[in-house]
Formats: structure tokens, sequence, C-alpha cells
């Protein structure tokens, strides 16, 4: 079973009238109600491509077939699969799921606790970023402010604070805990300060209350110039680390960008077509017009 990372580029997919609905009859009906109900296409968007997302990994990797997947949600509002499917398969991926920016991604590992974030580099939309940085400041431990001021420029400063999140929340989705937890706990030590489009590093360290972590792995990538993505990889119980290739393999595994057929290869409708469906979605602005938002999904 190999490792799965795959993105979709929401920024750049204008669906058409056939695409949208094809994708709206391609996922539960209270899926595709919760996703009629966003007010900005761009999250729409968003949360359809991860739908679409979700159940290609687990048609094509799971082998259930489409039409009898059932997704649930845990208390934290993690998407899984339901129960009674779960007892039937011989094949088990964890995954998580992030969007932000103009990217929806996906990240799947067999044996692993799994968590993935995606960030887009941006100015503060209403303020200044030694402001920012003021309002933000309990979420990094000292160190971690150290190296993220120390960047360089304003931007450069900004980039380092957004690899330094992407790191952050995708441990908390990993051990599925939600927005309650203390970000100081944990703390980052980048040993590749500079990170370029096309590459994977995986030497980030963690620190637990102060003690380093050596159960845990991080992946780190950007998509492009100014999307950061981190997945964060927790061993389990059963799976002995020396053998294990998510922590000994010097190439780990690079995203993917699918198009809208890839996520549709493999999916079977579930629903009539709705047409008012589509109505709807063309009433929807595309996004706020200024908008700073950290995600934790």
């Amino acid at each position: 079973m190999e490792s799965v990372r795959w993105a979709f580029r929401c920024g750049s997919w204008s669906p058409s009238c056939s695409e949208w609905l094809l994708a709206a009859r391609c996922v539960q009906r209270e899926e595709k109600d919760r996703i009629g109900q966003f007010v900005f296409a761009k999250d729409s968007k968003s949360a359809m491509a991860g739908r679409l997302l979700i159940r290609k990994l687990i048609t094509e990797k799971m082998n259930i077939p489409w039409n009898e997947i059932h997704l649930e949600r845990t208390p934290k509002g993690k998407p899984v699969l339901a129960k009674p499917v779960l007892h039937n398969i011989s094949q088990k991926y964890n995954f998580n799921i992030s969007h932000q920016g103009d990217y929806v991604v996906l990240a799947a590992e067999p044996g692993f606790q799994v968590g993935v974030d995606v960030m887009k580099t941006s100015r503060p939309g209403s303020t200044t970023t030694v402001d920012f940085f003021k309002i933000m400041k309990r979420q990094f431990t000292d160190h971690e402010w150290k190296v993220i001021k120390s960047a360089g420029s304003e931007l450069k400063q900004l980039d380092m604070f957004y690899r330094h999140w992407t790191l952050k929340e995708s441990f908390i989705k990993a051990i599925g805990t939600g927005v309650s937890f203390n970000l100081q706990r944990i703390e980052f030590h980048l040993s590749t300060k500079q990170m370029n489009v096309e590459e994977v590093k995986k030497d980030t360290k963690l620190l637990l209350d102060g003690e380093q972590e050596d159960n845990w792995v991080f992946e780190e990538c950007m998509l492009d110039s100014n999307h950061h993505v981190a997945v964060a990889l927790g061993m389990q119980d059963k799976v002995n680390q020396e053998s294990c290739s998510a922590f000994s393999d010097p190439n780990p595994a690079r995203f993917i960008t699918l198009n809208f057929n890839d996520l549709v290869t493999s999916a079977i409708p579930l629903t009539e077509e709705d047409y008012e469906y589509w109505e709807h979605f063309q009433k929807k602005s595309e996004s706020p017009s200024r908008q700073h938002t950290l995600v934790r999904d």
C-alpha cells in the first residue's frame, strides 16, 4: 500500500454546468446540501473537491465501489468511513484533507495517524504584519518567533510564519484534538530553512512539552511559490519504525496535482440531476474582496 498525496487547484477551476451537476450527483445528499449552503463559490468548490478526493481514494485505493461509500463525521468534524463498511475492507488508509488559498489537498497513509495542512502566503488583509504577528503571538513559542522574525524581509517572515502554521495544524489534525489544543505545547525546529518548489523535506523535528518526539515525521513541500503544505505522520502501535518507509525513505511521496476529470474518473452518480443546484451556485460571489483567514479544518 503506497502513500497517497493529491492536490486539486480550486483557484483555477471554473466549473461548467455539466461539471458542477455531475460533481453534485457524485456526493452524498447531505454533503451536497452542506456544500450548497456556503455563501461563497470558492468555499463550495473547495468543499466539493475535498469530498470527491476522499471518495476517489476510498474507491481506487481501498477497493470500495463509489456507490457503497458512506462518510460520517467524528465529533470533531473529521470525515471518516462509516463503521459497517470499515469491517469489510482489507486495505485501510488513514486520510486527511485541507483547503486554503488556491488548493485542496489530501494525504493518506496506511498504519499512521495522518494530518495535512495547506496555507498560502499572503499579506494580512486588514492590518499590518507587525500587528498581525502581535495577534498571533500566543500561537508560537519564543524559539519559533525568533526563527520567523529572522527570516528577512516582511514577505519572507510571513512565508516562515505560514510554514510553521502548517506544521502545527498538521499535527493537531493528526491527533484529532481540535482547536482547544494549546499550540505553545508544540515547537518545531527546522533543519532546512529555505523551501523550494518540487522538493519534499522531512528533517524538521517536533518538541512536545519540551521533549523531542521521535515517533512523528513531518513532510514539507511547496505546491508553488506561495503554497506551503505539511503532512504529519504519527506511528501507531503496530508499526515498526525501522521498516516503515515514511520514516526511512529518503524520497518521500510528492503531491500529484489532479484535474476535474481525475476526480470523477471512478465516480458513480448517486442522485438525479438537479439543475436548480447549478443556478444556486451561479449566484454565489467568488470570495470576499479582502479576507485573511487561518483555517483550522
